[in-house]
């Protein structure tokens, strides 16, 4: 079963007054301004879970303290105040032996900058912790060359890391640590060190995996376009404290405060917000057994120049125009099936930036769910509304906590 972290008031000082800044910490109010003179406050009063199979996402800028908050996860620095569980076990109680063997067994590292044995093939790093586990050589490396084609490096298992490219010697730690076979990733700025090109691809390649394997992954990064493309949901860090946790969505469209406001301002909305963030609820819809009375009715009621039709189990079949609902009852049609026109159906977690293309006509865009079940609707408005462009203020369903 995929692991979760539970993470509970955590603190990390550094100075050797460290406890006494704590307790000033917590009696102030968790103000890193009232720590001890002579400490540093680099995580304060930080609480999450990790849910199982998500990539959870740490953001923040250099010096906010996420790097120190992820080295805190697997023992790699001690807690100065808090509690870190693992599936319910206290990672914070155990001695400096049972962190060692949970990092072998049930927590990896992937590092920014590889940390390659460079007298050892690719196969051969790939292998490491299979051997730091005490596997039989013929295990680790059936394993480590299986990790190696999951990352798209067969053939290259007798090169060194020095005849690797640098996305491709990222590739290398990233099958070290699927080879390990651990249940949760952690990923320090594992991509920084890239080139934007190498680095799209390397987070192509970490979707592509997470969809196969379903780690429970920890991802650290000071790039919000990464955050927003990689996370499930993120959490925004700002001078040691989390400020705010959510979804890309959420985060783009309800910020918690000005500082993050201030961070979100530049992203690329139209890639990050999707057709079910920006949907009006289905409001403006009739069966197909409606009669072209009942769709002008509707229209009238609504004040809507087109309202959608929907079979017997709420799917969208098509959109009727006003105009086109007056002549069919001039004509004398019992069901607005004469009337109706086709209509585009899209799903809830298509990028707004791909609407645009599928928007052309009149009608709006009919969101189903999963099943094909009409869920919302987007007006060319509300597509404009995304990129800020107006002002729309519909009944709107908002962004889900969670993908």
């Amino acid at each position: 079963m995929v692991s979760s972290i539970q993470v509970e008031d955590l603190y990390k000082v550094f100075g050797r007054r460290a406890d006494e800044a704590v307790s000033v910490l917590l009696r102030e109010g968790g103000s890193v301004d009232a720590a001890v003179p002579g400490t540093t406050a680099a995580v304060v009063d930080v609480s999450f879970d990790v849910r199982s199979g998500e990539i959870f996402v740490v953001m923040g800028l250099s010096g906010s303290g996420k790097s120190t908050l992820l080295r805190m996860l697997n023992g790699i620095l001690p807690v100065t105040h808090g509690r870190v569980y693992l599936d319910d076990v206290e990672l914070t109680a155990m001695s400096a032996r049972q962190i060692r063997d949970m990092r072998k067994r049930h927590m990896s590292m992937v590092f920014q900058h590889f940390a390659l044995f460079p007298h050892r093939t690719v196969l051969q790093n790939a292998a490491y912790g299979l051997q730091v586990q005490g596997k039989s050589k013929q295990e680790r490396l059936e394993r480590a060359q299986e990790s190696l084609s999951l990352v798209g490096l067969d053939g290259w298992e007798n090169r060194l890391p020095e005849q690797l490219s640098g996305g491709m010697q990222q590739r290398v730690g990233l099958a070290r640590a699927l080879a390990a076979d651990t249940d949760v990733l952690l990923m320090d700025e594992a991509f920084s060190a890239l080139d934007p090109l190498i680095r799209r691809e390397m987070q192509d390649q970490l979707l592509t995996l997470q969809q196969q394997l379903g780690k429970t992954i920890v991802f650290i990064t000071h790039d919000l376009n990464e955050a927003m493309r990689l996370g499930d949901r993120i959490a925004v860090m700002r001078r040691g404290r989390i400020v705010q946790i959510g979804t890309a969505e959420a985060i783009l469209t309800a910020p918690a405060d000005d500082y993050v406001s201030e961070f979100v301002r530049d992203v690329d909305r139209a890639r990050v917000l999707t057709a079910r963030s920006v949907m009006d609820k289905p409001l403006h819809a009739v069966p197909s057994s409606a009669s072209p009375e009942e769709a002008l009715r509707m229209m009238h009621h609504q004040h809507v120049p087109t309202v959608l039709v929907v079979d017997e189990k709420g799917a969208p079949v098509g959109a009727v125009r006003e105009p086109d609902a007056t002549e069919s009852v001039r004509q004398g049609h019992s069901t607005v099936a004469a009337a109706q026109r086709p209509v585009t159906r899209v799903q809830g977690d298509t990028a707004v930036s791909e609407l645009f293309s599928a928007a052309s006509g009149p009608a709006p865009l009919a969101v189903v769910d999963e099943r094909g079940v009409l869920i919302g609707v987007v007006h060319q408005s509300a597509l404009l509304a995304a990129l800020g462009e107006v002002e729309h203020a519909p009944d709107r369903a908002g962004p889900e906590e969670g993908r």
